[in-house]
């Protein structure tokens, strides 16, 4: 085999003729229109005046570059009215940072508004003037909408969150009002028989008392016919001080009886608090369920208050009594720590159009403007660490939301504060259920 004639390393074989290459401004032109990004060119100045656009603006908003350079407003008159102002004030900035990034709505050619990323760099000539503003425009339409998914799914999680840390503070509260109405119960059942038959023999005693000073009574008008046996009854008389026996006697039965009473009142008033055997929708009277819960509270205020009801003419409603009261002593012990020294609580109620109110009025130092409207937040308090939760308010708007009411709060530092509860006489929950 002969190979003089083809020598595969011989430098004078023919080599393959160049591939044919395509004019630079062509291949610009291609990579133009063919990149992700909407690339356009403004003039430096004034109303931004587009003065060209690429031509795969026609595949992302629909429009042609002929139409958006037609039109010199044509940038600005797209933009979404929301975000336009954020965009107009600030734009002139791009002549002092050299460029500036915007995230804004675009209305496309079928009227629907995109989500754009719009990146700006201002380009000078070689004396530093401004030559023109070049920007690339991206669709973030997918991003945006996926960000606002996560955002409202945020939002859901954390309103989640909050439901589930509310409802445990309320299954709490329920367990502990579970609990003091146990202990009312047994207290009830352990205090009350020793009560009655305590109360029942100072009855008895005072009967005791009073005939026995009945028969001294009647031995001084007997011997009044013998006196010598009247004055030595005189002087056994005023030796053993009769009279302030038989006045302080009566007075000691008297207060006796009275404390009895109160020990009555208090059990009664805590079993009413609690109405541990009312878990269902019944009709109440809310002046009964202040009283108790005046009774309860009697210790948290007493000392540091004065408590004036004013008290109007109410109808019975349609509420869960306990969960009310709840409300009420969250509201009357606030009203007594918010009393430095000595004030006022006034507590008003009134009735109209179905609806019934309770105010619980106080002269203590009053909640600052910054604060009001968050004082129903869960946790959330103005007393010092470890002398509050930031519980009581939040629970009793739920419980009032929970009826159907709502509570409407006023206030002025160093005056006082006022919270009303309005609460319809038949809630719609119930309403409904039946």
């Amino acid at each position: 085999m002969q190979f003089e004639d083809f020598d595969l390393f011989s430098s004078d074989a023919a080599a393959p003729p160049p591939a044919p290459s395509a004019p630079p401004i062509v291949r610009l032109q291609y990579l133009v229109d063919n990149t992700p990004a909407v690339i356009y060119c403004t003039v430096p100045s004034g109303d931004f005046r587009m003065t060209f656009v690429s031509n795969n603006v026609t595949h992302m908003l629909g429009y042609t570059p002929e139409e958006m350079l037609a039109d010199p407003n044509f940038w600005f008159d797209h933009i979404h009215p929301d975000d336009a102002p954020n965009i107009f004030s600030s734009l002139a900035l791009v002549f002092t940072e050299g460029q500036r990034v915007y995230e804004y709505r675009f209305r496309n050619k079928d009227g629907n508004y995109l989500w754009m990323h719009d990146s700006l760099r201002l380009i000078r000539d070689t004396a530093g003037a401004p030559l023109e503003v070049i920007g690339s425009l991206t669709d973030i339409t997918a991003r945006k909408t996926m960000e606002q998914a996560l955002h409202q799914r945020d939002n859901e999680q954390q309103l989640l969150i909050n439901k589930l840390s509310e409802a445990h503070e309320q299954l709490l509260q329920s367990e502990k009002m579970a609990s003091i109405g146990q202990l009312a119960a047994g207290i009830a059942h352990e205090i009350n028989n020793p009560v009655a038959f305590v109360n029942s023999n100072m009855n008895t005693l005072q009967k005791y008392s009073d005939t026995l000073f009945g028969v001294i009574a009647q031995y001084e008008a007997v011997a009044a016919e013998a006196p010598a046996v009247a004055a030595k009854l005189a002087a056994l008389r005023v030796r053993a001080d009769v009279d302030f026996l038989r006045d302080d006697l009566g007075a000691l039965v008297k207060e006796s009886m009275e404390g009895l009473k109160r020990v009555r009142d208090i059990v009664q008033a805590l079993k009413d608090f609690s109405h541990v055997d009312e878990a269902e929708w019944q009709v109440s009277d809310l002046h009964h369920g202040l009283d108790s819960t005046l009774n309860i509270v009697s210790n948290e205020i007493k000392y540091k208050a004065q408590v004036v009801k004013e008290y109007g003419v109410l109808p019975e409603i349609t509420c869960l009594a306990s969960q009310l009261n709840q409300v009420f002593m969250n509201l009357l012990i606030n009203a007594g720590h918010a009393i430095r020294e000595q004030g006022t609580i006034r507590i008003r109620t009134g009735a109209e159009n179905g609806w019934v109110w309770v105010e619980i009025a106080d002269t203590g130092v009053g909640i600052a403007p910054e604060h009001l409207n968050r004082i129903f937040e869960p946790f959330f308090t103005t007393k010092p660490v470890g002398t509050g939760t930031g519980l009581g308010l939040s629970l009793s708007y739920g419980i009032v939301n929970k009826h159907g009411g709502r509570i409407d709060v006023a206030s002025e530092l160093g005056r006082g504060t006022r919270f009303t509860v309005r609460l319809p006489v038949k809630p719609a929950e119930v309403s409904q259920n039946h």
